[in-house]
């Protein structure tokens, strides 16, 4: 009876411990726009799941990937993340190793002030600790009925002659108008990789309907951000499985229902609807993301504020690529 009653007290002591643990983190549950350290754009998201914190991050570029580790101590958000780093020894061999990073955030109404540092295997720091803010997402709104959404007169972004509406991104610049198309001309060397710029509207627009057509050569990669922030890929994905990594894909966020792409040096066409933080894509006449809702900025991204609106940017950094007949047309308030 005593052993019952001991294992019942435990169960009941690890419950309230749970619900303590939940009831602390509360506060920092929910998505958070990062401004990470030089001014980059970043997210955090932190989920309880199964009794257990989850947490994924985006750092500048690249992908939303999980993190190692999440707690909440003594007031303070914990996040933990490890890194791979590969380096080479004097004799040319592979060697690697694993710094921790440790992110610690505490909140002040809807802000984060965060912290960040690394620390080797041996617990030696690596650099200097950093520190960044982040501000709470505000929740989504209900998905539009797009049916009912207005939209104003087309807005032509490229005249097909000259870059005029056009900012370049950076040097070098494969950037040019000719014969009606939006080219972007990036050789890359044998064996390696060239970095290009890349190219944004001058006007910033908040929600609209956006139409044009792109190619892409044998493994062409670019992309098309949305106010800036949010990225649908454009690459040679014909004949491949759907993938936020592929065309037509909310990058490393929302995957295609189908792929209907074209092989590369064919033209193609995208309609990219974005309304109330939803986006539809339409890949060659198909719906391939239907009204679904964006949880945060995507990789590469000019700043992680989606409330603010922002420039059309195209990606000219990894490949050549080629647009034309951009045109968008502006919502209604």
């Amino acid at each position: 009876m005593m052993k019952h009653t001991l294992l019942l007290a435990a169960a009941l002591l690890g419950g309230w411990m749970t619900s303590l643990a939940a009831d602390n983190a509360a506060p920092f549950l929910g998505r958070w726009a990062l401004t990470i350290p030089g001014g980059g754009a970043g997210w955090l998201g932190i989920e309880e799941k199964d009794g257990a914190l989850k947490g994924s991050i985006l750092w500048g570029g690249g992908s939303v990937v999980p993190v190692q580790a999440v707690a909440v101590r003594d007031g303070k958000l914990i996040v933990t993340r490890v890194h791979t780093i590969q380096t080479k020894d004097a004799a040319g061999k592979t060697v690697r190793t694993r710094e921790t990073e440790t992110i610690t955030a505490t909140l002040a109404g809807d802000d984060l002030s965060l912290t960040t540092e690394r620390a080797k295997e041996d617990g030696t720091p690596v650099g200097r600790k950093a520190e960044f803010k982040g501000k709470r997402i505000p929740p989504l709104p209900p998905a539009p009925d797009l049916s009912k959404v207005k939209f104003g007169p087309p807005i032509e972004l490229f005249n097909g002659r000259d870059l005029t509406g056009w900012k370049i991104m950076g040097s070098p610049s494969g950037w040019k108008a000719e014969g009606g198309i939006l080219i972007n001309d990036a050789p890359q060397p044998t064996g390696g990789h060239k970095s290009y710029a890349n190219i944004r509207t001058e006007r910033e627009f908040e929600d609209f309907r956006l139409t044009l057509e792109f190619r892409v050569p044998p493994n062409g990669n670019s992309g098309i951000y949305l106010r800036g922030i949010y990225e649908i890929q454009v690459a040679d994905s014909y004949g491949k499985k759907p993938d936020s990594h592929g065309v037509g894909g909310l990058y490393s966020r929302i995957t295609p229902t189908e792929n209907p792409a074209k092989p590369a040096g064919q033209w193609q066409t995208f309609d990219i609807t974005l309304v109330d933080r939803h986006v539809t894509v339409i890949l060659n006449g198909r719906t391939i993301i239907n009204n679904q809702p964006v949880l945060g900025c995507t990789g590469g991204a000019l700043w992680s504020d989606e409330s603010r609106p922002g420039p059309l940017y195209l990606q000219g950094d990894h490949t050549s690529v080629e647009y034309r007949n951009i045109v968008l047309r502006p919502v209604l308030k």
